[in-house]
């Protein structure tokens, strides 16, 4: 859910549960087309106003116990459940799980983006020729769940991630891990904060997990180093009174290394997607709206102005030896008149979308960069959120067929899965 959706579609778990396959299929036709691509740029960023992450992440690192993602997803603590036939309004369905029942049902934790570790590694393990099969999977805290204005929680908890296990497909299992922001106190102690933000969309890379933020650009956590921390405080992040550093009762949170600030025309950074496809590698990053155009008067947008309201998808090189941005310039850029887009997957020029329909079944729709239609794939389940591309190539976790991975939002109607790419 973007952000402008929140007042309109809270509370949206009470909805009916609409399961007519086909009915949710948007019936317009997109229109697409390729603009000018270097409009859009990024500029990367090493640190925040109390210095750079890297001398930030090393002071935490005198204080606390570090530990990777390997160790973190080593040491899961709640049982998801195996989805062995298609749940509610999906189509094509390969494979997925859902939530244990806290999660499955909590109001205020409320999930968004969805990667794995075949985007981490082109074998689909991690970490890199390891052994284990990892969907991760983050959420936003909503103070105010039920919409009427009033804080039901006075906490904003930020986001945090969930990586799930799932090499034994018929039993996984997972941890949350918050993320955070370092930062100093006023005393100039080491500490870090909440990252009170969206978190629509995310990608593995490598040792790396990138993050849109909604009018800035992208967030970038580096998973070789994550802390243990303290979990008898709830409701504290950082170094407490006490001595002790706390997560909100998480016992591992994650701290920012980078950023990518969006410097070029503005871009709504909904969600991200990886493409193994291209040549080079390359992430690719899609526009929410309501109507078809997007609005950039909601938040303070960081960039030089409006290249269209239409929806884009755009797309920046990587580097595959860093993991990194290779260049600052997009180096595509095409719109696409799309409503309620929530999630992006390109393969070169094949773009997939995840585009949601309110209370009915979403739609999973793929069109060609420069094309003038857009075509239904399947159905998606309602409330469908951020997309991963699986290659059936992906030797170490294999499909006999490429998939996408989707997640769906709404409490009691959480599923994480995958469809077949060519809804069959």
């Amino acid at each position: 859910m973007d952000m402008t959706r929140r007042a309109i579609l809270k509370g949206m778990a009470a909805a009916p549960f609409v399961t007519a396959a086909g009915s949710a299929l948007f019936p317009a036709v997109a229109q697409a087309a390729t603009i000018d691509a270097s409009q859009f740029g990024l500029t990367y960023r090493t640190g925040n106003s109390h210095g750079a992450y890297a001398d930030l992440v090393a002071g935490l690192a005198t204080k606390l116990p570090t530990v990777d993602a390997t160790a973190v997803i080593a040491d899961t603590n709640r049982s998801a459940t195996r989805l062995t036939s298609a749940p509610g309004t999906v189509q094509a369905f390969a494979a997925g799980f859902t939530w244990e029942s806290g999660d499955q049902t909590v109001d205020y934790w409320i999930p968004q983006g969805v990667t794995t570790s075949a985007d981490a590694y082109a074998d689909g393990l991690y970490p890199s020729n390891g052994s284990k099969r990892v969907v991760a999977v983050s959420w936003y805290f909503e103070t105010d769940p039920d919409g009427d204005g009033v804080d039901e929680y006075p906490i904003d908890k930020g986001v945090r991630l969930s990586f799930v296990d799932t090499t034994n497909a018929s039993a996984p299992t997972y941890r949350h891990v918050l993320l955070v922001e370092p930062a100093k106190t006023s005393s100039g102690e080491y500490s870090f904060n909440p990252v009170r933000r969206h978190a629509g969309g995310i990608m593995w890379y490598g040792d790396l997990l990138y993050m849109v933020d909604t009018f800035k650009g992208l967030r970038v956590f580096d998973l070789t180093k994550m802390f243990t921390v303290d979990t008898a405080e709830k409701d504290v992040c950082g170094l407490h009174t006490d001595g002790k550093y706390y997560g909100y009762s998480y016992q591992y949170v994650l701290p920012q290394a980078a950023a990518y600030d969006n410097t070029g025309k503005y871009v709504r950074y909904s969600a991200i997607g990886l493409d193994r496809a291209s040549s080079p590698d390359s992430l690719v990053v899609s526009e929410y709206s309501v109507s078809g155009s997007v609005d950039y008067t909601d938040g303070t947008f960081s960039g030089s102005g409006v290249a269209t309201t239409t929806p884009k998808v755009v797309r920046w090189n990587l580097d595959y030896t860093n993991r990194q941005i290779s260049s600052p310039t997009a180096s595509e850029a095409v719109t696409v008149a799309q409503q309620k887009i929530q999630g992006v997957v390109s393969q070169n020029s094949k773009h997939y979308l995840a585009a949601s329909n309110g209370s009915s079944a979403g739609s999973l729709r793929t069109f060609t960069s420069g094309a003038s239609t857009a075509s239904a794939v399947c159905n998606l389940a309602v409330g469908c959120e951020d997309l991963s591309f699986h290659s059936s190539a992906t030797t170490g976790w294999a499909y006999s067929e490429s998939v996408i991975w989707n997640l769906s939002e709404y409490a009691g109607k959480r599923y994480v899965y995958a469809v077949h790419a060519d809804g069959s």
